[in-house]
């Protein structure tokens, strides 16, 4: 199975970032142009997802109808460019529903493209990394916050790099539901929604106070609407303020009505849920002692084709993530560099049978390196153990969907795997995951002794259900343990939808 083209992305190159937010989607597409994405198209539509979402973390018809509508739309602009150039990641609304694969299927059949979910802090880190390339060049941290439809996020990095990410289960949708009902705005409903939502940013409050950020800047819908209505009101020389906010509450609450809302610079779509993003930022400058935020025009869009530049440039933070992971575990990096090399080896003798590319390649160097963080808990067990550290581990770079297949291939790559974490994959991962962990098994099962040693030559051959490894006679005879190990693994082999043959030479 190939999952796309790793290679470096040209001059010239069309790709494309689609933001499924909570309030809006939003879409850019750019070409590569001296090493940098320049963009040539937005397409952005207020499906307002999170307002469809039902306490049972089910999607109302109208609104999953608005976003798949939506998508289509935007696969039709994007038709003609390749998948390895496309990303489109989904935020807190689908992370929220009860069964999300099922949207996910009909989204990615409108977009035609694969869509991924992402966590929080992964949100947090492409927000980031979107930013601060729209900033000038400082060595000083920075935060930034960025307020969407179903969550908000606060992100302090230096560089290009966060150093804390936060997310919050506040949004402007949400926010405006639950503490203006009815569309009311009163003195004393603004001042229960800022108290609850300063109590909520006091787990990380000190925190950030204490890192020393320098300047604050805003992206997103939310914070663009803020500061042009600031800037329409004259209520600031520069960036929005304490009392600038101060002035836009009074404002707000004058009218006494969203459905009738009406500021100098507010755009009739962003009215519904303004009073939401308004009180959020005031309460996070109280909370934070923010004097002074910036709006800035990037958002996780823009990091998401950053990301994507990394990805094929060989700066994956993937590799990073899964780095960190092992050290904080404490993988045996001995042991875990011999069962890299002997899976790779292998893998580099079945790739073209079964069609396995780069990015495979990847995914197999990625589980070796950590299929033992599970003994940091238990031996009995360890392989459950470490799927479930990396179901729910923050890993950078790494959709949940890339969590769960990586989590599959490490649960299964020990005793009788398991085939129902296969089936809850998408799709397109499960070919790759069943490949992916017969090597592993193999790989994992020559280096028993967990000593350095030479392994005898090994030609492994494959068909799409069968694996034939022939192995030198001799060498058998003198390692019964391997052999019978060989032998007591072609039934769980048979679970992955192979028939696996040794033979002696």
């Amino acid at each position: 199975m190939s999952l796309g083209d790793q290679t470096q992305i040209k001059d010239g190159e069309l790709m494309a970032a689609v933001d499924m937010g909570s309030n809006s989607f939003h879409m850019v597409v750019a070409r590569m142009e001296h090493g940098e994405p320049r963009v040539i198209d937005r397409l952005r539509d207020s499906v307002r997802m999170a307002a469809g979402l039902r306490a049972d973390g089910t999607l109302d018809a109208e609104h999953r109808a608005r976003a798949l509508n939506c998508l289509a739309r935007f696969g039709q602009r994007i038709a003609g460019i390749p998948t390895a150039r496309v990303r489109a990641v989904a935020t807190n609304t689908v992370r929220r529903l009860a069964s999300p694969q099922a949207f996910l299927t009909a989204a990615e059949t409108a977009l035609g493209h694969p869509v991924e979910v992402v966590s929080g802090r992964e949100e947090g880190r492409l927000i980031f990394l979107g930013v601060a390339h729209d900033l000038s060049a400082s060595r000083e941290p920075r935060l930034v916050i960025d307020i969407g439809g179903g969550s908000t996020e606060f992100i302090i990095g230096r560089g290009l790099a966060p150093m804390h990410t936060e997310s919050v289960q506040v949004g402007c949708i949400a926010t405006t539901a639950r503490f203006f009902p009815g569309g009311k705005l009163t003195r004393k409903r603004w001042q229960r929604a800022r108290g609850e939502i300063g109590v909520l940013l006091q787990q990380f409050s000190e925190e950030y106070l204490e890192s020393g950020w320098v300047d604050a800047f805003g992206s997103s819908g939310s914070a663009k609407a803020i500061g042009a209505v600031v800037q329409a009101m004259k209520l600031s020389d520069h960036g929005v303020t304490p009392a600038s906010l101060a002035s836009l509450r009074d404002a707000l609450l004058e009218q006494g009505q969203i459905g009738t809302l009406k500021l100098p610079g507010l755009a009739e779509e962003r009215a519904p849920v303004f009073a939401g993003a308004v009180v959020i930022l005031e309460a996070a400058f109280a909370a934070l002692g923010i004097q002074r935020l910036e709006v800035c025009e990037s958002s996780m869009r823009e990091g998401l084709l950053w990301d994507l530049i990394g990805r094929a440039g060989g700066s994956d933070p993937r590799t990073a993530s899964i780095d960190a992971l092992a050290s904080r575990y404490g993988v045996d990096r001995a042991q875990a560099r011999r069962v890299e090399s002997t899976a790779l080896m292998l893998f580099d003798q079945v790739a073209a049978t079964w069609k396995l590319d780069a990015e495979a390649r990847e995914w197999l160097s990625w589980a070796a390196r950590v299929h033992e963080i599970g003994l940091a808990i238990a031996h009995s067990q360890h392989h459950h153990h470490g799927a479930y550290i990396l179901r729910n581990a923050d890993l950078a770079g790494f959709s949940k969907q890339e969590q769960h297949l990586l989590a599959a291939i490490i649960q299964a790559h020990r005793r009788k795997p398991d085939k129902t974490s296969f089936a809850s994959l998408p799709q397109r991962y499960r070919q790759l995951a069943r490949h992916i962990t017969a090597l592993l098994r193999l790989a994992v099962l020559f280096r028993r002794a967990r000593r350095a040693e030479s392994l005898p030559p090994l030609r492994l051959a494959a068909t799409t259900q069968r694996l034939t490894l022939q192995l030198p006679a001799a060498w058998l005879e003198q390692h019964p343990l391997s052999q019978a190990d060989l032998e007591q693994e072609i039934t769980p082999m048979t679970e992955l939808g192979l028939a696996l043959s040794v033979s002696a030479q």
